[in-house]
């Protein structure tokens, strides 16, 4: 298969998906959890656990919208989150109510906190601000250590993971919250990283292989590093599956969006970057290319 000849259709899905999230991102918005929009959380250890219908027969009163979830090792506590500003009266009354039926004591009322929404202010703005510091000393290094041409392309490509997940979280409504932050932090890294091992095999071919053209030398460096990008990418994918099988809950909201950032990332490194890259420096140009690599 060439994957340069057949870029437009690998384009082609990633720009529909995207394409679809911003239309609904447009349309309904994304949902933010309470670390930006406010609210508040309670969270009340019951001793054993106990079906979510059963829970929203007490929370619906206050808010229908409520997020539920279990935690703990037994799933024996559960964890409320509202974008409601329930007062302190409102608070005592939940846990009352919680307390009296499944007789609890006082100790079982884990946490109980409000969030305003400048909190979710500042964590946005600062989250933006460490992507734009992570993207310009990418850029600055990928020009240095490689080309310029190399850096546009695997910048486009980690613009293009964030927001395919983006995309995948306003499709299907997930709540955005502060670990989602994180795991975009991290996915940026990572996807970086599986980019530049196909850029390097690129760098060495022309080096070589003066006689190839640009697209099979993209199209050799490409399956060249196929096997080692996809064995990386599904051994770190076991690992973070699991933990989102069996993880506690704070566990799994961080490793859902690393699920698809690992697997958005594996598909622009091999199928994205490297093509754009090579429609920056062919310019129609494909024969017996002229172009000098920096060295490594």
């Amino acid at each position: 298969m060439s994957f340069i000849k057949n870029r437009k259709i690998f384009f082609t899905i990633s720009l529909s998906i995207i394409a679809f999230g911003l239309i609904m991102m447009f349309v309904n918005g994304l949902n933010y959890g309470i670390d930006f929009t406010g609210g508040t959380l309670l969270q009340i250890r019951i001793g054993k656990k106990i079906n979510v219908d059963e829970i929203r027969n007490i929370t619906d009163k206050y808010d229908k919208e409520a997020s539920i979830v279990h935690a703990g090792e037994n799933k024996e506590e559960i964890i409320i989150k509202s974008n409601v500003d329930f007062s302190n009266k409102e608070r005592t009354e939940i846990f009352n109510i919680f307390k009296e039926k499944y007789n609890l004591k006082d100790t079982d009322l884990v946490q109980s906190q409000k969030f305003g929404p400048s909190m979710g202010k500042e964590i946005k703005n600062k989250a933006l601000l460490s992507a734009v510091i992570a993207v310009v000393a990418m850029l600055a290094y990928i020009s240095w250590r490689f080309e310029f041409k190399f850096a546009v392309a695997a910048i486009l490509a980690l613009v293009h993971d964030v927001l395919i997940t983006l995309s995948v979280y306003a499709i299907f409504k997930i709540p955005v919250n502060s670990s989602f932050i994180a795991a975009i932090l991290t996915i940026l890294g990572y996807s970086i990283n599986d980019t530049i091992v196909i850029f390097d095999r690129i760098r060495e071919n022309i080096r070589f292989r003066k006689k190839e053209s640009y697209e099979e030398i993209v199209d050799n460096s490409i399956k060249q590093s196929l096997a080692r990008s996809i064995n990386t990418s599904l051994t770190t994918l076991m690992a973070i599956v699991t933990l989102y099988i069996f993880g506690v809950e704070d566990v799994k909201v961080l490793a859902f969006p690393l699920i698809i950032g690992i697997i958005s990332g594996t598909y622009s490194s091999i199928f994205i970057a490297s093509p754009l890259w090579y429609m920056f420096i062919s310019k129609g140009k494909d024969k017996n290319p002229s172009y000098k690599p920096k060295r490594a």
